[in-house]
């Protein structure tokens, strides 16, 4: 960890997973570092800096550890606690940079020498932290591939140092596998750096068969529309900012894949004003091939499973995260609210699907388990005043016998961690924060909410 990412890494990193050059330089920080941990002594005090998912900077006193930087050490050694935290952002920020780079590769299809790969990504003291919590396909023969986790494996498999090695992707699984690498991740506790053993399948519908060019499972939604754009950064996509001087001309997001040889386009409009913030509504989705160094139209049937499956789960993402139906407190009138009423209960999609899967794993464990069951759409929560469903995609809820709706605004904050959870979903996240409250729900001092509550009750 306290050494310079060598060449090899960094090169390889550049033409295998389409990455900026990874440099790490901490040849000016003197100290021991033993299994991913470096120790720097200050005074009485000892720093430590661990890499697991993240890197963290702690300090210790004979063992011990304390919940701040103590007094004396940020009164006589400024210059190694702004050292370490230096350190400590340049980790996190290359641990991100790494995660994006592997989680790109899928519509590639990266494949790595297993050589290298073993030395390298499993075996590097920085890469390993994300590599071993990956599920690989290493080709032990011509055609004949093996799925392992580093994280559970103790012996990886014998082959040759020029094996090819990807990252397992379930599109390429059976269902069967799917399920097994599910159990183990939450039995075993293991939290992946992005979704991969519960991460959604998009394969072509027969409407979009039948329209051969554009997918319209997407189009329709009402949505906050600077939310949305800021996630088309975030997630690759380049997009204009729109706004009421486009007269409601559409635009496209836009995104390439596989190398460059994909490209996808996300039709969407800006709408309208919701008191300060803006609407788009959103449109169809096309792919074009590069031909001859110029993009041309292809047909649905004609994208590469991965592709149109990465590149739709994107969309999903999107609408899912920033549509108006997952908004708990939208009130304004019009067409704005037939939608929100019409698609904040709607059927699941692929993500909310994902979602179903890990509560029906989590669920026995929890300390409100005997108060909680699937149903459809829905989690089911028996407080001792009602019982409340709750919508597996936007996490609005409802209440039994007369299906009122039940307004409850989440706090901004992430969640504690108590729940361990396979991978980040904050949807997910606040479902399961409004199941302990409603649990509870006799515990409940909110007024706004016990008002609701007990008005039909």
């Amino acid at each position: 960890m306290v050494k310079k990412v060598d060449a090899a890494l960094a090169e390889r990193t550049d033409v295998a997973l389409r990455l900026p050059r990874l440099e790490f330089d901490t040849a000016s920080i003197s100290g021991s570092a033993v299994g991913g941990v470096l120790r720097r002594t200050a005074g009485d005090y000892q720093a430590v800096v661990m890499v697991a998912e993240t890197a963290t900077l702690t300090w210790e006193k004979d063992g011990r550890p304390l919940r701040s930087v103590p007094a004396p050490v940020r009164r006589d050694h400024a210059a190694l606690v702004k050292e370490l935290r230096d350190l400590v952002k340049r980790v996190n920020a290359q641990l991100v940079t790494l995660v994006r780079a592997l989680e790109g590769g899928f519509t590639v299809e990266a494949v790595h020498p297993y050589g290298w790969w073993r030395t390298e990504l499993a075996g590097h003291p920085l890469a390993r932290t994300l590599v071993r919590r990956l599920i690989w396909e290493i080709e032990v023969a011509p055609g004949e591939w093996r799925a392992v986790l580093p994280e559970t494996d103790e012996h990886l498999p014998d082959a040759p140092d020029d094996a090819s090695v990807r990252l397992w992707h379930p599109l390429r699984s059976d269902p069967h596998a799917v399920r097994a690498w599910r159990d183990l991740l939450t039995e075993r506790c293991i939290r992946q750096p992005f979704k991969q053993a519960f991460r959604e399948i998009y394969l072509l519908t027969p409407a979009e068969e039948q329209t051969r060019v554009y997918s319209n499972r997407f189009a329709a939604h009402i949505v906050h529309y600077l939310r949305m754009f800021a996630l088309f950064r975030a997630r690759g996509w380049k997009s204009d900012r729109l706004g009421p001087w486009d007269g409601g001309d559409g635009d496209e997001a836009e995104r390439t894949l596989a190398a460059g040889e994909w490209r996808v386009r996300f039709f969407h409009s800006w709408a309208d004003w919701a008191g300060d913030d803006e609407l788009a509504s959103t449109d169809q989705v096309r792919f074009d091939r590069r031909v001859a160094g110029a993009w041309r139209e292809a047909p649905l049937a004609d994208v590469p499973p991965l592709v149109f499956s990465e590149a739709m789960r994107d969309v999903d993402l999107f609408v899912g995260v920033t549509s108006i139906a997952a908004d708990p407190d939208w009130t304004d009138g019009g067409p704005e609210r037939t939608y929100w009423e019409r698609t904040g209960f709607a059927e699941l999609t692929e993500s909310a699907e994902a979602r179903r899967d890990v509560l029906a794993r989590i669920l026995p464990r929890l300390k409100i388990a005997g108060r909680c069951t699937l149903d459809g759409r829905f989690l089911i929560v028996r407080g001792e005043l009602r019982t409340y469903k709750i919508h597996l995609g936007s996490a609005n809820i409802l209440m039994e016998p007369d299906d009122s709706y039940l307004c409850i605004v989440p706090a901004r904050r992430s969640g504690d961690g108590k729940v361990f959870l396979p991978f980040e979903d904050e949807r997910l996240t606040l479902i399961l924060s409004k199941a302990f409250l409603l649990a509870a729900d006799t515990e409940i001092t909110d007024e706004s909410i016990l008002t609701q509550i007990k008005r039909g009750a």
